[in-house]
């Protein structure tokens, strides 16, 4: 079942607002690793991408629970957090999701640093839980 959002919250995950996600994974040997990234939320899934490579996409198939807060940038007082597991992570092979983000967060088409030998992995998250302060 979808979690769902007050309406005096929205506005942190909407897609004019350009909050930053900490995302929280569950490391090799059980300790938190943490990282600020630039998401989507869909009414559904918080969608961010990282690297293929990166400890964060290691640990998601390893062990998909995360958790997520999101901030707003108006008011640090004022939050989201979300609880819920690694759906999918899936290959972004034309950097469209990447490019997506680079929208809402640079106001420009394309992402300017694409670094050619990185490969990205769009990542869902399904919350299970959702808390929200301020």
């Amino acid at each position: 079942m979808a979690i769902s959002i007050p309406d005096t919250h929205t506005n942190i995950v909407s897609w004019d607002t350009r909050s930053f996600a900490h995302v929280a994974t569950v490391g090799p040997k059980g300790e938190p690793h943490s990282s600020p990234l630039w998401f989507e939320w869909d009414g559904t899934h918080l969608i961010f991408t990282i690297d293929e490579e990166s400890q964060r996409t290691k640990n998601l198939r390893r062990h998909p629970d995360v958790a997520v807060s999101v901030i707003d940038p108006q008011d640090p007082y004022r939050y989201l957090e979300f609880r819920g597991q690694a759906q999918t992570i899936e290959a972004d092979t034309d950097d469209a999701f990447l490019n997506r983000l680079s929208e809402k967060y640079l106001d420009v088409d394309v992402y300017p640093w694409n670094k050619s030998w990185e490969i990205l992995v769009v990542v869902k998250v399904l919350p299970n839980k959702m808390f929200g302060a301020g």
